[in-house]
């Protein structure tokens, strides 16, 4: 599981708000691996993402259109 394969996912979910946990689940794949890769996307501005309202510490990510 690589950057290609988190990004390819969120591409195929353009209009989705997506955690780390629930991109792991359906991907199977580690929330550690996928936490990592999203990070790596987020700072070359690959992905967007906010901060959840529901839980603090906890960012949602989608594809960047």
């Amino acid at each position: 599981m690589g950057q290609r394969e988190v990004f390819e996912f969120l591409k195929k979910h353009p209009k989705n708000w997506w955690t780390s946990k629930m991109i792991s689940n359906e991907m199977v794949a580690s929330v550690g691996s996928v936490t990592t890769t999203l990070n790596k996307l987020r700072k070359r501005k690959e992905v967007q993402f906010k901060m959840s309202k529901e839980r603090t510490n906890q960012y949602l990510y989608r594809y960047k259109q």
